[in-house]
């Protein structure tokens, strides 16, 4: 059977954070491929931010170089608000042959007694959880907890930089720069 892992967010932007996360579940848990999908209206934030065209496009770019990282736009297909539990759902309806292992932050980890269905999530796939600064992995769900370096770098902070007209070279990969730049994403009116 088919391992594969799935990262979710709104990758707004897209990070070395999240490449880091993706690559460094894909070698511990031995993966066959990490999934990156963006979400069209997170439950847990505001709408708006940067449209989700140019967010598949700065993840396309961000994955672009590596083989086992794919872009899936499931969530973005379906429109709407992006609960877990409905792409989960979707995704072993039509993936039967694959073992998925959603990975998260320790943030989320604490945040998922809140989670749409839970219950119900918790027996449809398997939680990675990953460490993150000032946020512990303690929870009573089971969840498969990866030790990976830790890299206190967020999108919230990159958009904060950008609007502040600070660099974010190193932040994001150059093609994810580009993309900003050429569009002028999240520079303050």
């Amino acid at each position: 059977m088919k391992k594969v892992g799935i990262l979710g967010g709104t990758f707004d932007p897209p990070h070395i954070g999240h490449l880091m996360i993706a690559e460094e579940v894909h070698d511990q848990l031995k993966l066959d491929e990490v999934w990156f999908i963006p979400s069209y209206e997170p439950p847990h934030k505001e709408a708006g931010g940067t449209d989700i065209q140019n967010r598949i496009a700065m993840v396309e770019a961000a994955i672009e170089d590596n083989d086992h990282f794919t872009l899936s736009t499931i969530e973005v297909d379906r429109a709407g608000k992006s609960y877990t539990f409905d792409t989960i759902k979707l995704l072993n309806e039509k993936y039967q042959d694959i073992k998925f292992y959603f990975i998260i932050g320790a943030d989320m980890v604490e945040y998922l007694p809140k989670w749409y269905r839970i219950e119900e999530l918790i027996k449809l796939i398997q939680f990675v959880g990953v460490k993150r600064p000032m946020h512990n992995l303690k929870t009573d769900f089971p969840v498969c907890e990866i030790d990976i370096p830790v890299m206190d770098i967020s999108s919230t902070m990159i958009r904060e930089r950008i609007k502040n007209g600070k660099s974010i070279k190193y932040f994001v990969p150059s093609k994810v720069l580009q993309i900003i730049k050429e569009h002028q994403l999240y520079e303050s009116n």
